[in-house]
Formats: C-alpha cells, sequence, structure tokens
C-alpha cells in the first residue's frame, strides 16, 4: 500500500511539473504574440472604433454588462456580482491567442494568459479597443462572422455606432454573451426582453444576485442549450 501511494505520489509530482512548464511556455509564447502580433493589431485598417467613438453612457452600459471591474482588476474577476467567469481581458484572449477556444482546461491557459501576456502588456484603454472591434455579432447571411460594434451597427440597424439609439446600442450588449440566442433579427422578442433588464441593471433597479448572474432573470427552456456552457443558473430566478 505505502509503496502504491508512493508511487502515485511520483506520477503525480512528475505530470504537476510537466504540465507547469508547459503552461510556462504558453505563457511565454503568448507574450511573443502580443509584441509581435496583438499590439501593431492597434494601429492597423482592422481598428475602426476606440474608446473616444462610445458616448460616456454607452460606455457605462457596456462596462457595467461585460466587466464591472475592467480598470481595477489584473484580468480576471471571480468576485464581482454579475460578471461571470470572463472578463473583457479574458474575452479577448479566447479570440486573439486561441484558433479554437474548448471549455475545460483551456480556461486555465486563458486566465494565465489573461494575466501574465494581454493585461500586464496592453492598456485597459488598448484592451477595450480591441474589444470594441473584434466582440463576436453572429454571422451574416453568407455565414461570415461579424466582428466589432462597427459592422454589428451597420449590419442590424443600417447606421453607424454613433447614430444608434440607447436602445439599439443596447441591443447589441445584450448579443455579447450568447450572439445566436439575443440577435435581434431572428429573436427580436429575447432581444427586447434583455435590453429591458439591462435597463433596470444599468439605473440600479436589479441588482445581480451573484458572481453568475449575467441573464438577470429566466430563459425560455428551448433556449438553454444554446448559451454558453455553465453560464445559466435558472436556481437564481426561483426565489
Amino acid at each position: 500500500m505505502i509503496r502504491f501511494l508512493k508511487k502515485t505520489i511520483l506520477i503525480l509530482t512528475v505530470f504537476v511539473v510537466i504540465y507547469g512548464v508547459y503552461l510556462a511556455s504558453e505563457i511565454y509564447a503568448a507574450r511573443a504574440l502580443t509584441e509581435s502580433k496583438i499590439r501593431p493589431m492597434l494601429t492597423t485598417p482592422l481598428i475602426k472604433l476606440s474608446k473616444t467613438d462610445l458616448s460616456p453612457r454607452q460606455l457605462e452600459i457596456l462596462l457595467k454588462v461585460e466587466d464591472p471591474s475592467f480598470y481595477s482588476h489584473n484580468g480576471i474577476d471571480i468576485t464581482t456580482p454579475g460578471a461571470g467567469l470572463t472578463t473583457i481581458t479574458q474575452a479577448l484572449v479566447k479570440v486573439l491567442y486561441f484558433d479554437k477556444f474548448k471549455p475545460g482546461i483551456a480556461k486555465i491557459k486563458q486566465i494565465l494568459i489573461a494575466i501574465f501576456a494581454l493585461n500586464s502588456m496592453i492598456s485597459k484603454d488598448d484592451q477595450l479597443k480591441l474589444f470594441l472591434n473584434f466582440a463576436y455579432f453572429g454571422t451574416n447571411s453568407s455565414k461570415e462572422p461579424i466582428l466589432g460594434f462597427a459592422d454589428a451597427s451597420e449590419y442590424y440597424f443600417q447606421l453607424g455606432l454613433v447614430n444608434l439609439s440607447e436602445d439599439q446600442f443596447i441591443s447589441l450588449v445584450a448579443m455579447l454573451i450568447a450572439p445566436n440566442v439575443f440577435n435581434p433579427l431572428k429573436n427580436a422578442k429575447l432581444n427586447s426582453e434583455r435590453v429591458e433588464r439591462i435597463r433596470k441593471l444599468v439605473s440600479g433597479q436589479y441588482t445581480p444576485k451573484g458572481v453568475f448572474d449575467v441573464y438577470y432573470g429566466k430563459i425560455p427552456a428551448e433556449y438553454i442549450k444554446e448559451l454558453p456552457s455553465g453560464s445559466y443558473f435558472e436556481s437564481y430566478y426561483d426565489q
């Protein structure tokens, strides 16, 4: 029995060391990628919007929903009610550092890259700039991805971002957590309901019941399976 325990501990130790070396190498590679690719992206034609293109009200709404402690956290936030487990920084890591992100053990890599690469090397305002231009808003009629608020504004409302009404801007923000579910063209009622919930959140009429309260109310059963895995907890809303 003792021999078995020693062997098990040795195997686990070797695994931890190997995995630790792997993660360290991934962080090193991510830092190199940040310097060689991510930072240069900030000055390319891919960038159509920056923080200054948002009104103070639009910025307030976006951060209240997507990342309430964005300007104070180190890339992650696991305590703020309503924040969920994916900050703006982590969302960018998922888009910019992974060819195809799969929930699970990749979350550890995502967190470490967010802390030790993206957040430590790119300013908050530049992170926000990247998010404004690379956030995913579903696909167009040709099944091509719609990336960024500028293209989403044109596609869904045939308007530039500066010309959107407040409800139209909130409609786009409402999509971010699950673009297919809250698509204003395909599921207008769901999108409209989420817009109203976001309005109550921003005004202070609604207070999130915990970290994972990111929907601010129940979602129809037929759409739950389309939501991001592990993001919806109906028990919040049964009280």
